[in-house]
């Protein structure tokens, strides 16, 4: 089977193409939606935020540490100037 350049360079030259025009449409969709997406990410922030306080307040659990370290413990790291 024989390549010549001219075969190479033009599939070069498509993939480009393709590239760039799916770089050009994704950045098109997001700069013409980035409302919407940034809407989008607050609302979820905030349900998450939000709904992890809502519940806790209703269980009583505010503040309550789930695990703690032993008294002294450094988890197995070094503690600067510890003894």
């Amino acid at each position: 089977m024989k390549f010549n350049f001219n075969a190479i360079a033009n599939a070069i030259s498509v993939a480009s193409g393709v590239t760039l025009a799916g770089i050009i449409g994704v950045g098109t969709y997001v700069y013409v939606n980035k409302d919407a997406i940034i809407e989008d990410i607050k609302k979820d922030a905030i349900e998450s935020i939000g709904g992890g306080a809502i519940g806790g307040a209703l269980t009583g659990d505010i503040g309550t540490p789930k695990a703690s370290a032993p008294q002294g413990s450094s988890l197995g790291l070094p503690v600067p100037g510890g003894f």
